[in-house]
C-alpha cells in the first residue's frame, strides 16, 4: 500500500469536501421531494464534516510528530499518521501548510 504524504492528503481531504458541498447542492437544486433534498444535504454534509474531522485529526498527528522533535532518521520511531485508514508519511523539515 502507497503511503501519502501530509500536503497530497490535506489535499484530497479539501477536494473531497468541496464536492460533497457541490453534490449537496445540486441534490437540493435537482430533487422535487422535500424529503429526499432535506435527506441527501444532511448525508452529503455528514459526509463533508467526517472528511474535515480526519483532515483536522490528520493535522494534529503531524504536529505532535513534529513538536516531539525526534530523530526521524531512526527506523523505530513512528513518522506515519492515518487519514481514512490509510498511512500519511510526515517528512522531516516538511513544513504544516494550513
Amino acid at each position: 500500500m502507497l503511503a501519502l504524504t501530509l500536503g497530497q492528503a490535506k489535499t484530497i481531504a479539501v477536494l473531497v469536501v468541496i464536492v460533497l458541498v457541490a453534490l449537496a447542492l445540486a441534490a437540493a437544486w435537482i430533487m422535487k421531494e422535500v424529503m429526499q433534498k432535506v435527506a441527501l444535504v444532511i448525508i452529503f454534509g455528514l459526509l463533508a464534516l467526517l472528511v474535515w474531522t480526519q483532515r483536522a485529526s490528520l493535522q494534529e498527528c503531524s504536529e505532535k510528530v513534529r513538536a516531539a522533535g525526534l530523530e526521524f532518521n531512526d527506523p523505530d520511531v513512528d513518522t506515519t499518521c492515518s487519514f481514512f485508514g490509510r498511512d500519511v508519511e510526515i517528512k522531516r523539515g516538511a513544513r504544516s501548510t494550513e
